[in-house]
């Protein structure tokens, strides 16, 4: 029967040759009608600026997420050193309770060869023996107690290290979230770099001007405004104001002193996860500002804004918090005339800011 079948056509070399020709024919008609394939169209400048400033502020968003976990693992990690120090002294005490026992029971025993009636029929002082007697038993009690409060010790440092046990739990969890709000922010700020990176020299240029210009509320403005102008003027302004009467127009002294503190810290660089005094994120230079002052901040943005009183704009004055964009992921620092200090994003440094040149989120009278 297998001579009756008919052979199999061979995919010889000539076959896998027009083979190969037709699907190039193909692939190049489709390239025709789709472009080039794999295409990564290069993205124009203000695309550009947009990504990169959507990046930057998921990245701030993701900082002040990194600021609360090391802010509850800080929490944890106190909590759990108390709680062991506690134990420690606790079990010290009982050590030190349950070595005067033992010696008072190995006293006893050497003392107890004789029943306490023979005792008394061969003491040559009965009266001192009974006196004697009435005590041991005073002090037999008194070792019950003492032995009923080291069981009540043990009860405690057993409590105690559960404690510390479940609170080491928890700041493993907060460790955990660490690391992820972390990697989120490095993330979101590599894939800026990038983006940037993707600029022609002049296009940096124009952008990092015009980034300057936005964040200190000077863009455009006065005559031959420009990006490049206003950034110009923003710096002259900013490096001046340190030297201006801070907190003038503070509603108290706590304010005025947050105030000059925010002031004090202009130019100096932001870096994220920080409280200065060398560097500051937003809500890291609000913290500081108001420690200085003797007041004491919550270390998030969204924990910051219910700090106080929240007031409208109309009731700004020196020294309120104003926060920024939906998620309450920005604060400055009001210092009046409708400008704020505050640390604006990676890249940059501590500034004077119009407030108006963010998304308006609230703001907050402290003290």
């Amino acid at each position: 029967m297998a001579a009756h079948r008919k052979p199999r056509p061979a995919f010889g070399a000539q076959a896998g040759r027009t083979a190969a020709t037709l699907a190039l024919a193909g692939a190049a008609t489709a390239t025709a009608f789709e472009g080039p394939a794999h295409a990564d169209p290069r993205p124009t400048a203000t695309q550009v600026r947009a990504q990169v400033d959507r990046l930057h502020r998921e990245a701030e968003a993701a900082t002040e997420q990194y600021n609360g976990a090391k802010e509850q693992a800080d929490t944890a990690r106190a909590r759990i050193d108390a709680l062991r120090d506690e134990a420690a002294r606790r079990t010290e005490r009982v050590n030190a309770g349950r070595d005067a026992l033992g010696a008072t029971a190995a006293a006893q025993y050497r003392a107890g060869a004789l029943s306490p009636a023979l005792q008394l029929a061969l003491s040559s002082d009965p009266d001192r023996y009974l006196r004697g007697a009435a005590l041991a038993e005073r002090i037999g009690e008194r070792q019950a107690d003492t032995l009923a409060g080291l069981r009540g010790q043990r009860v405690a440092i057993d409590r105690l290290r559960a404690e510390a046990g479940d609170r080491f739990r928890e700041l493993r969890g907060h460790e955990a979230e660490l690391r992820r709000q972390k990697a989120a922010v490095q993330d979101r700020l590599a894939a800026a770099e990038k983006l940037l990176a993707r600029l022609t020299a002049a296009e940096r240029a124009a952008y990092e001007a015009a980034t300057r210009a936005r964040e200190t509320g000077t863009a455009g403005s006065g005559p031959g405004g420009g990006a490049g102008a206003g950034a110009d003027r923003a710096g002259r302004t900013g490096g001046g104001a340190r030297t201006a009467p801070a907190g003038v127009g503070a509603p108290t002294s706590r304010a005025a002193r947050a105030v000059s503190y925010a002031y004090g810290a202009i130019g100096k660089p932001y870096v994220w996860g920080a409280t200065g005094p060398s560097g500051y994120d937003c809500s890291g230079l609000a913290q500081a500002a108001w420690r200085a002052a003797g007041v004491s901040l919550p270390r998030t943005t969204y924990s910051q804004i219910n700090a106080g009183q929240r007031i409208s704009r109309a009731q700004l004055a020196p020294g309120d918090l104003v926060f920024f964009y939906p998620g309450v992921s920005h604060v400055g620092i009001y210092v009046g005339d409708g400008r704020m200090i505050h640390a604006p994003r990676t890249g940059s440094t501590v500034r004077l800011a119009s407030i108006d040149d963010m998304p308006w989120a609230g703001a907050t009278r402290v003290a």
